[in-house]
This record gives structure tokens, sequence and C-alpha cells, in this order.
């Protein structure tokens, strides 16, 4: 081959390199974004809390905690770390039937929650993150509203060591009721399978169905169905047929341990009317 001619191949390889280096670049940039599920938007951007409040006033939990975004992840911790006070974050739209798609990976000892159909004072019908001894996740409680729910079960701590700082696994038991009279539900999962549904540690995919007034409530937890939930009162004094999504610091000293975070990402809802 002429030198002249190998000069020509060698500009047009450098050449095609520079346009499609552009291409590569996107494609690697996308595939870092979040996926959005068919017929799903977005509600967290990943850089700030464009779109999101803390509770305007002083509720049960405190005045609203510590909200940032870290890493492309709302977090969220009591305000001084460890403190006790606590509150929570809002969306500024409100939804009435839809479906919510999060991820989460909380550290141990936190007690949290995700609210749906919410008020600014936090009442709300909560998918429990109650992630500590004799907590739960995945079942409903009644916030702020009666106490009511439908918990079944509880998750425990398994430590390596006496002081409780190496947590090796975590167990799910049936609740015990706390008097005679006291009626336990069963659980709708197996409760063996825990470690294999929640995912220590890691990134777990979080998705709450709720449609009608009283709402039906259906949670999954990476793809197991944990709970289907349908309230028999509808607090039309105080809940709306439309709400706030929240995500919860719960106040006081015994529910958070100083340091510990709860962590979000990847908020995307699907409205259903």
């Amino acid at each position: 081959m002429r030198r002249s001619q190998l000069t020509t191949l060698l500009l047009a390889l450098i050449l095609a390199l520079f346009v499609a280096a552009p291409l590569v670049l996107s494609l690697a940039v996308g595939d870092d974004k979040p996926k959005l599920e068919p017929g799903f938007r977005s509600v967290f951007n990943g850089k700030d809390l464009t779109g999101w409040h803390k509770n305007p006033e002083k509720i049960g939990h405190g005045t609203g905690g510590i909200w940032i975004v870290e890493n492309g992840a709302i977090s969220g911790e009591q305000d001084p770390p460890g403190g006790g006070n606590g509150g929570i974050l809002l969306t500024d739209e409100t939804f009435g039937d839809f479906e919510v798609i999060f991820e989460t990976n909380p550290d141990w000892g936190p007690c949290s929650g995700f609210f749906m159909r919410s008020n600014d004072k936090g009442q709300c019908y909560q998918m429990m993150i109650d992630y500590h001894d004799i907590g739960n996740v995945g079942e409903i409680y009644r916030e702020g509203l009666d106490g009511g729910g439908n918990r079944t079960f509880q998750i425990d701590g398994v430590f390596a060591d006496a002081d409780k700082k190496v947590l090796k696994d975590i167990v799910a038991t049936k609740l015990k009721p706390k008097t005679d009279a006291e009626k336990i539900g069963e659980p709708q999962i197996n409760l063996a399978d825990w470690s294999k549904i929640w995912k220590h540690g890691q990134w777990n995919v979080v998705r709450c169905k709720c449609v009608g007034n009283p709402p039906t409530i259906t949670t999954w937890i990476n793809g197991t169905r944990v709970t289907e939930y349908t309230s028999d009162k509808k607090f039309e004094d105080v809940l709306g047929d439309k709400g706030h999504l929240a995500f919860q610091v719960h106040g006081g000293t015994g529910a958070w341990p100083k340091g510990a975070k709860v962590r979000f990402r990847n908020v995307q809802v699907k409205e259903l009317k």
C-alpha cells in the first residue's frame, strides 16, 4: 500500500472514532440513568429535592429531620443525628390511585416508612420500613389515624457478636399477640424466606399499589408480594381521595441510632386515574 493511501486510511479511521465517541459516551451515560417502567414517571431527579418538602409545621416526630441528596439518593436522618428530632419528606404533588416504585437501602436500626395519601401532618397509610429488632418491612400501619393496620410478623437481627454490632442475618417470625383478646392475622409470605426476599446492605426494589377509598394497598419487595390490605375505614374527616407520598424519619431517641440513615432512590409513579 502506498504511503498516501495509508495516510488516507488512518485519517478515515481517526475521523470514524471521533464520530463514534459521542455515541459510545451517550450509551454509557444512558445506562446509568434509572429505567422507568412503562407508564411511570420519575418524581425524584436524583440531584436535589426539587418537588419535595419537609413537614411545614412541627408534628409528633419533630420539625422535619435532615434530608439531603447523596450519591443520587434521598438520605434521611434525625436532626441533629441521634437527637430525637425527626419528620417527613413529602412530594409537592398529591396522588389518588397510583402505583409507585422506589429503591431503598437503610442502615440497620432506624424506624422509617413510606407514606401514602399523607397530609402535611403525616397522617396517612404507611408501608412500614421499621428496620430494627421487633420491626417490620412491607405491611401497613395507619399512621396518625387510629394505629390500625395488618401487621402479622416481625423482623429481628442475628448478630455475630454479643455487642450486636456485626449483623449477619435477619429473620422474620410471626407476631405474638400482646393480650389474649388480640387477633393476629396470618402472614402472606413464607417467613422462612425473608433473607431471600429482602437483601440487607443492598438496594431493594419496593412497589406499592393504592386503589380506592377506603384503599386497597398491595406491596411487593424485590418482586415478592408481601401483603394486600384493604382498610375498613375511610377517615374522610382527615384524609381525602388524594394525598402526598412521603418518607419518614421517626422521632424519639430510642427509635434512631446516632449516625444511622435511610436512603431512597429511583422514585417513580404511575397514576391509575
